[in-house]
């Protein structure tokens, strides 16, 4: 009921998940109106828990966070904040009044700054975890909504691309602020490969915005090349035709690095896959680092990831286009 003071709702201990994505194609774009197809990364997850601190502890109003593992200390205050953001958010929206202080721990093997949706997943593991606790049931739009509040307030303009993948089950097509299930005619592998090095989403959109601002016209020619490529891929995904499918990952790739969106290690790794037979390759994500989305086939895979372990990946993780996860034809 709202305005019911917190305590009186409670359970002892809320829990919620998410997984990673990947953008397959546009990037960037997205923002301007274009297309995206996007990736559930099952392979990468996080768990959020939400409790109470022990009367001892209990501040009033305070939020806690503990993240395991090697996470830094920008990366948690970044999260910190984001949090207590996304908890004032849920309170309002479900009317919770109160304020008790709340331990949360966000355990996950994600790693930040790559282009694989980190903070869209923990926001929506923190804020499935928070229904959990409140014992509040959460559709799924409010949920998208909660955890684009949050992207926003980290990234600038979300496109809402990371809130919708990060709870998906299928590989999607976005478009317009709405997203469907991709038909799915390859049996190819996606190959997800960690640079080492840390991007920046906000950066990016900046260098991207301004590099429109220098030149007039290069905004419109940017979003058409985009959209073009993405609605090609969509439909070679469709009809079985992988060759056609990598080719446009490496274009738009080139598009991508042709906006100073691109470094050299990671163009380095583009290229090291191709080189291992890989059917197409390109930066995903924001861009200035991160991750690099080679297509393989099944029987050639292993190639290509030695390939980028040799380039200087620090990580590298399969996920098939069919079977579990995809929604195929």
């Amino acid at each position: 009921m709202p305005g019911v003071p917190d305590e009186h709702l409670a359970g002892p201990v809320g829990t919620g998940r998410a997984h990673a994505k990947a953008i397959v194609l546009g990037e960037h774009a997205v923002v301007y109106g274009a297309p995206a197809l996007a990736l559930p990364v099952p392979q990468l997850t996080v768990t959020a828990s939400a409790g109470w601190s022990s009367p001892a502890a209990d501040g009033g109003g305070g939020l806690s966070l503990t993240m395991p593992g090697s996470a830094s200390r920008a990366v948690v205050a970044q999260a910190s904040h984001s949090l207590r953001r996304l908890t004032a958010a849920f309170r309002a929206r479900m009317g919770i009044s109160g304020g008790r202080h709340l331990d949360v721990v966000l355990d996950g093997a994600i790693p930040p700054g790559r282009g694989l949706g980190s903070s869209a997943a923990n926001s929506r593991a923190a804020v499935l975890a928070l229904a959990d606790l409140f014992g509040r049931e959460l559709s799924e739009s409010t949920a998208f909504e909660l955890v684009q509040t949050a992207e926003n307030m980290t990234h600038g303009r979300a496109s809402g691309v990371d809130a919708m993948t990060v709870g998906a089950s299928a590989p999607l097509l976005f478009r317009a602020g709405g997203a469907r299930h991709l038909d799915i005619g390859c049996e190819e592998l996606f190959i997800v490969a960690d640079s080492g090095t840390a991007g920046s989403t906000k950066e990016a959109v900046e260098l991207l915005r301004a590099g429109f601002e220098r030149q007039a016209g290069a905004q419109e020619r940017f979003v058409r090349r985009a959209t073009r490529l993405v609605e090609e891929a969509r439909q070679a995904l469709a009809d079985g035709r992988p060759e056609e499918l990598g080719s446009h990952l490496t274009d738009y790739h080139e598009l991508l690095r042709a906006a100073g969106l691109s470094t050299a290690r990671i163009d380095a790794l583009v290229e090291a896959a191709l080189a291992a037979g890989a059917l197409g390759a390109k930066i995903t994500g924001g861009g200035l680092g991160g991750c690099v989305l080679a297509l393989a086939r099944p029987e050639g895979a292993g190639q290509v990831i030695r390939r980028l372990r040799e380039a200087g990946a620090v990580q590298t993780w399969v996920v098939p286009l069919t079977g579990a996860g995809s929604h195929e034809r």
